[in-house]
């Protein structure tokens, strides 16, 4: 089995609420990094989700999504 942690719901989400990246970094002071980590799917605190759910409005499930596949 593998597991995976998704972020599409995050960008799915952000084009919704009309929130551009830019506003994120320069307006709400999310790094460029966490941005960059979010789109290769890789790991972000706690703390950012919480962060981004206050800043979008937004439950966990519109952040992240947790995939589990079967390795054939």
């Amino acid at each position: 089995w593998t597991f995976m942690i998704s972020y599409d719901p995050f960008w799915e989400t952000l084009k919704r609420k009309g929130i551009t990246q830019y506003q994120l970094i320069n307006k709400y002071h999310i790094s460029a990094g966490q941005l960059s980590r979010m789109r290769s799917n890789s790991y972000i605190s706690t703390h950012t989700v919480d962060t981004l759910c206050e800043i979008l409005d937004c439950q966990v499930e519109d952040i992240i999504k947790y995939i589990k596949s079967s390795d054939d």
